[in-house]
């Protein structure tokens, strides 16, 4: 029973599930028949859509495809219409700018090149689309005219604005120091702001559309012509206003020197006094020059390089400065050539005018090659040649001048009628200490026509090479010693012949004397015996020995009249033994004989002239001493002696009258 009963109840079970599962079942069905009806409704609707969307997409892509034509066409019509406005417009360009073109640039120059722009443009369009138009010859015309006109303003504003830099300006850049700042204050021959921008603007178009160099030949004429006259203004400027006192610069800046310090200004050279003072301006004026054409080049080049494209600017600029720097040369040349014209007439003095002009340019030739850099060679080389021409003209007067000191010929009508120096001595000293201003000047020149051997010193290697300019300056300065002794050498031996024409010895003793004082005081006064020494130690004592020579010569002249009174040829008389009658006529003879050449002597010796009052004096003094003392002790022996009853005749002189004689010796005056 009791498993029946759980049958059961499993059955009941079991049919419970078996109808709920056939429940979901059913639901499923039902279920699944709805989503296939709703399958087929959703199919019939997207077959409908997709119909509709073919029969929307058959009407719209030729829409489409019109509306794109459409635009197309627009667009190249508008393209069209674009390139028909710039085609048009360059067909309106001569007319458009032709006015502007006709009046000119100046005043309006940016406008005026962008109107030469546009036809410029205009005539590329024609070239290239209608060669054959007539508005191409119309438009070329036009820009030809453009461009004429803008070359024409170009020498417009160049001349317009190119002056002279005036001298008083150029000396105070010259003379001028670094703190005054003369640069910025007083700008050198630059042109107004304003104008050089418009010159520039115009050579910048000239050369990138005018494609033309003229005006580059307008500007180095122009510019050439201004540094000529203004360095032909600055020498006009020393011929009117320079003097000894210097060379005037402008109130401002002499004002403000008086308080800065400043650089030293260009040296004068100090030339032969009593010289034409119009040689000294002449060369002063050049040394300024040349200084005052470097200056200016230099302020030429920094302006052309803003103005000429750059691979011109070198050749411009030779162009630019030939005038001027060819005018320095030939002038150089001149002086080159007038040295040596005195040279041939023995004018030493003149040949000095090369000595401070060499100098100055040997100074400058660094600053010349800096500014010359780029330029031809032909152009580089003229300021060396000329240097070289000065140096071998002042060496061959040089050894023209000591040739000259030795040969100078005895004429008698030459020679100082009282034994003072003579003019070949003090010409001679006064060459010399002129040389003690230029010593480098003139070693260089010894030492570059190597003049070593002709005064046989040695050429050290170390000292020397093979360029005459590389000469150490202490072997240009021995050069120069010995160059000075030689002068020395050939004055004594020339001195020594000339004495020859005096007949009296005392005169000649004078002579040589007086001569040889006045080479030993000029030679002390200077520096020439620091020079000297260089090769002859002993000189000073050598001069000395020679002039106690002559003194002791002149003295002996003395004797002749000393002689007379002299100890050695006295008598001994004894007091209160009456005298023989020979014997009185001696003590007669020897007052009488001592009278007689006092008296010759001191005419004679009167109107002969020592210069120097020390040499003077001491030769007086000397000579004084002498003949007193001798005079004094014969008369103190003679003079009560009863040897004649006219004692008056023979005693004509106390001692120190004769004394007070002897003090008018060289003395004409007296």
């Amino acid at each position: 029973m009791v498993p029946t009963e759980e049958a059961s109840a499993r059955r009941r079970e079991i049919e419970g599930k078996l109808k709920q599962e056939e429940e979901t079942l059913s639901y499923i069905k039902e279920s699944l028949e709805k989503s296939d009806q709703l399958t087929k409704n959703m199919v019939s609707i997207l077959s409908s859509f997709e119909s509709r969307l073919m029969r929307l997409e058959n009407s719209i892509i030729p829409v489409h495809k019109q509306t794109e034509n459409l635009q197309r066409l627009q667009e190249n019509v508008e393209k069209t219409l674009s390139c028909l406005d710039h085609v048009i417009s360059y067909y309106h360009v001569a007319k458009d700018t032709e006015k502007i073109i006709k009046e000119g640039p100046s005043g309006r120059l940016v406008e005026y090149l962008a109107c030469l722009d546009k036809i410029q443009k205009a005539v590329e369009y024609f070239q290239d689309n209608n060669p054959d138009s007539p508005e191409l010859n119309r438009v070329k015309s036009l820009f030809e005219r453009g461009k004429e006109s803008l070359e024409s303003e170009f020498r417009s504003l160049l001349t317009r604005c190119t002056k002279p830099v005036p001298p008083i300006l150029i000396l105070d850049h010259l003379g001028g120091d670094d703190e005054i700042e003369t640069q910025e204050e007083m700008p050198l021959n630059q042109l107004p702001e304003n104008t050089l921008k418009d010159i520039i603007s115009i050579s910048r178009w000239l050369v990138e559309f005018g494609r033309n160099q003229d005006f580059m030949n307008v500007y180095y004429q122009i510019r050439s012509s201004q540094l000529d006259r203004s360095i032909k203004g600055l020498k006009e400027h020393f011929r009117k206003n320079s003097s000894s006192s210097g060379v005037p610069y402008s109130p401002a800046i002499q004002n403000k020197r008086k308080d800065t310090p400043t650089k030293k200004p260009i040296k004068r050279p100090v030339l032969i006094p009593g010289r034409d003072d119009v040689l000294d301006i002449e060369i002063d004026a050049y040394i300024h020059c040349v200084s005052a054409f470097v200056k200016l080049a230099q302020s030429e080049y920094q302006i052309l390089t803003e103005i000429i494209p750059e691979h011109h600017q070198k050749k411009t600029f030779d162009s630019l400065i030939q005038e001027s720097l060819d005018n320095l040369m030939i002038e150089g040349d001149n002086i080159v050539s007038a040295a040596r014209k005195a040279i041939i007439r023995h004018d030493y003095s003149a040949v000095l005018t090369i000595f401070p002009i060499l100098r100055h340019l040997k100074q400058m030739k660094p600053e010349f090659d800096q500014v010359l850099q780029g330029t031809a060679a032909s152009t580089k080389n003229k300021l060396p040649g000329l240097i070289t021409s000065m140096e071998t003209t002042g060496a061959k007067a040089l050894e023209d001048f000591a040739d000259n000191i030795k040969n100078d010929p005895d004429k008698e009508y030459n020679m100082p009628k009282d034994g003072t120096v003579h003019e070949l001595t003090s010409n001679a000293i006064l060459f010399l200490q002129q040389l003690l201003d230029f010593q480098e000047t003139a070693g260089a020149m010894l030492a570059s026509q190597v003049l070593g051997d002709t005064y046989n010193i040695p050429l050290d290697p170390r000292e020397t090479s093979s360029s005459a300019s590389s000469y150490s300056s202490e072997f240009s300065r021995r050069l120069l010693s010995t160059y000075i002794c030689k002068v020395l050498g050939n004055l004594q031996l020339n001195l020594l012949s000339k004495v020859r024409v005096y007949e009296d010895p005392a005169l000649k003793a004078i002579f040589l004397h007086n001569n040889y004082n006045y080479i030993l005081k000029s030679l002390e006064k200077s520096e020439l015996i620091q020079l000297v020494a260089v090769t002859r130690k002993a000189a000073e004592n050598c001069y000395r020995e020679l002039i106690e020579k002559q003194i002791q010569t002149y003295q002996d002249s003395w004797l002749k009249v000393t002689d007379y009174i002299s100890e050695r040829s006295l008598s001994v008389f004894q007091a209160g033994v009456k005298l023989k009658d020979k014997e009185r006529q001696m003590i007669k003879e020897r007052f009488k004989g001592f009278n007689d050449g006092l008296e010759e002597l001191c005419k004679i010796q009167k109107a002969w002239a020592i210069p120097d009052t020390e040499q003077r004096d001491k030769i007086r003094r000397a000579q004084k001493t002498i003949v007193k003392e001798t005079y004094g002790a014969f008369l103190n022996r003679y003079g009560n002696v009863p040897f004649t009853k006219n004692p008056e005749k023979y005693i004509k002189y106390q001692v120190d009258q004769v004394g007070e004689m002897i003090d008018k010796l060289f003395d004409t005056s007296a």
